[in-house]
């Protein structure tokens, strides 16, 4: 797996580069080679905050957890994301059968298994949208009350989403292609 690891207004020191390359070799089992994991290190309020985020097959993967140290904050983020490919199991089997995810991963997300959560939807909600700007967007939502808004950018003319963040401040997700 390629590791990138970053640092948010601080140096990260080759041990702690070293400490997290070899905690991460541990879910080598379900990436392999492909995967590709992104590790940013920050301080806030007096916590270590650690943010891992591994895309491998058009899969995207994330933990981000607050701890007294970064290697407490490794070790938690590891755990809710082997946590994740357990709960995720059938639907990896079935990235399995695409040739997407190898046999061993699907092996090694059966140890200690967790009960699959049905994910079924409860509510369809259907709305009409007019082309917006973002900042549009995100007075539509604050007006709402929603933490998420999806609408139309009139300058792209993509399919976009607004969301609050945990620090207060707002996101853009917007489409590639």
């Amino acid at each position: 797996m390629k590791i990138n690891i970053i640092g948010r207004q601080l140096n990260v020191y080759e041990d702690t580069k070293a400490m997290i390359t070899e905690k991460l070799s541990k879910l080598d089992k379900y990436f392999g080679e492909e995967g590709n994991a992104t590790v940013t290190l920050s301080h806030k309020r007096n916590l270590s905050t650690l943010e891992i985020t591994i895309k491998a097959s058009n899969t995207l993967f994330r933990s981000e957890v607050d701890a007294e140290t970064f290697r407490e904050a490794l070790d938690k983020s590891i755990d809710n994301i082997e946590r994740q490919i357990r709960k995720n199991k059938t639907r990896l089997r079935k990235k399995l059968r695409e040739g997407l995810i190898s046999d061993e991963a699907i092996a090694a997300a059966s140890v200690g298994e967790e009960p699959e959560e049905s994910d079924i939807i409860i509510r369809t909600k259907k709305f009409e949208y007019t082309p917006m700007s973002p900042e549009e967007a995100v007075m539509q939502m604050n007006l709402l009350g929603h933490t998420f808004f999806v609408f139309n950018d009139s300058t792209t003319e993509k399919t976009c989403v607004v969301y609050k963040r945990k620090d207060g401040n707002y996101g853009l997700i917007e489409p590639e292609n």
